[in-house]
């Protein structure tokens, strides 16, 4: 029998109708023959909601704490999960991150997988049952227990389909795949049904909400095929999905996809102190502060934050501050947005360059920054203007 993994997201099992639904999926999949193990994320808006109350406690909760509280989440939808799925005749046994095997390094809220030892997943796989795990946490090696981001659960679901040798893993969500742009900001947004693993991971890490770049990274090194798809789509073939795999034939479209992101931070510095290239690294690795885009010029220091990875960002910011760096945040009034383009070979004409920037004038904006890559093409611009850049660039380079 072959193994697939399935993983719901906070949206499909954000009450007890909706795991009910879950659970036939899952009782489905069984009678196709198939051994399931399933990984769930917390119930709707537990994990905000429980960030939220810590916050209201302190403004900058230590990480570890933080750690201990938002893994709750998941364990209630497992164990909900299990339940829903006895009461339907279905062996199942849930477990945590950690008596899943799943092993992290020792960084709380962003933790990393290091190693992933499915044991106790086999066992009782071998018993015939459905195993569901709760995604988003693990254990690091200091036998702590930790999380693994936004979107986490994506890449627990990943990691396990890569140590079970699963046949394909399957992200259930609200929506039936990934589109060339957010549908609630690009009406005209269409459905991609394949996309390869470089192009899907340069979305997300342009601010995608479809799927954790940890997991789509995952993926594309053990060479596992995604199938995103809806959740209350009817079971079976026929249902739209996207496929996420190195099987991908080639678009005639430079560009696949454009990105829009907002919880980003800027971070700017003077050039001319010695070692201040080295001080903000510095600075940014004690207080957890993962950088991206950094340079460094006669003009100055120039780094980017995304925020949702950053849950103390309050005290991070001062310490910043306090160190003679800028930080332009989504609460300056100078706040900034990402617009990315996202696709193959953009760099090897000047022409696609030319005409990104050539929209953006078109629209009023003027880029604070401009960063680029074969994949990707990304203009930093006021916040308020971001999307209608949104929409004029799909507009150009997506639409027929």
């Amino acid at each position: 029998m072959s193994v697939i993994v399935q993983k719901y997201g906070g949206s499909s099992v954000a009450d007890l109708t909706r795991i009910g639904r879950v659970a036939d999926r899952v009782v489905a999949a069984r009678a196709d023959g198939h051994q399931v193990v399933v990984v769930v994320s917390a119930m709707g808006k537990t994990t905000d909601q429980l960030l939220a109350m810590a916050r209201d406690v302190s403004a900058t909760p230590p990480r570890r704490e933080l750690d201990m509280l938002l893994s709750v989440g998941e364990r209630t939808t497992m164990a909900l999960l299990a339940i829903a799925l006895h009461h339907r005749g279905e062996d199942a046994i849930s477990f945590t991150g950690s008596q899943s095997g799943i092993l992290t390094n020792d960084r709380h809220f962003d933790a990393r997988i290091i190693e992933v030892r499915p044991y106790r997943i086999e066992d009782e796989l071998a018993r015939g049952r459905v195993v569901i795990v709760a995604g988003y946490q693990g254990m690091s090696y200091r036998r702590e227990i930790t999380t693994l981001g936004r979107g986490g659960s994506d890449t627990t679901a990943v990691a396990l389909a890569a140590a079970l040798r699963a046949d394909r893993c399957e992200i259930y969500s609200d929506v039936d795949g990934v589109y060339t742009a957010d549908p609630r900001v690009v009406p005209g947004a269409r459905h991609l049904p394949a996309l390869g693993y470089a192009e899907l991971q340069e979305m997300a890490e342009s601010g995608a909400k479809v799927l954790n770049a940890e997991a789509v990274a995952f993926a594309k090194r053990e060479r596992i095929r995604i199938h995103a798809r809806r959740t209350d789509d009817a079971h079976g073939a026929g249902a739209r999905e996207t496929v996420v795999s190195d099987e991908v034939e080639p678009s005639p479209r430079r560009v696949r996809a454009v990105v829009g992101d907002a919880q980003v931070a800027w971070l700017r510095g003077p050039a001319d102190l010695p070692g201040a290239l080295d001080e903000l690294l510095s600075l940014a690795h004690r207080e957890g502060v993962p950088l991206r885009s950094v340079e460094w010029t006669s003009a100055g220091l120039s780094a980017w934050v995304s925020l949702p990875r950053v849950p103390d960002w309050e005290r991070a910011a001062s310490a910043l501050s306090s160190a003679g760096v800028t930080v332009v945040d989504p609460r300056s009034v100078d706040a900034v947005a990402w617009v990315s383009v996202v696709g193959d070979g953009l760099t090897e004409e000047a022409s696609v360059l030319r005409d990104v920037l050539s929209v953006a004038r078109a629209e009023g904006c003027t880029p604070r920054s401009v960063s680029s890559s074969p994949l990707r093409i990304t203009l930093a611009v006021a916040r308020d203007s971001a999307d209608a850049l949104t929409r004029a660039l799909h507009q150009r380079f997506c639409e027929d």
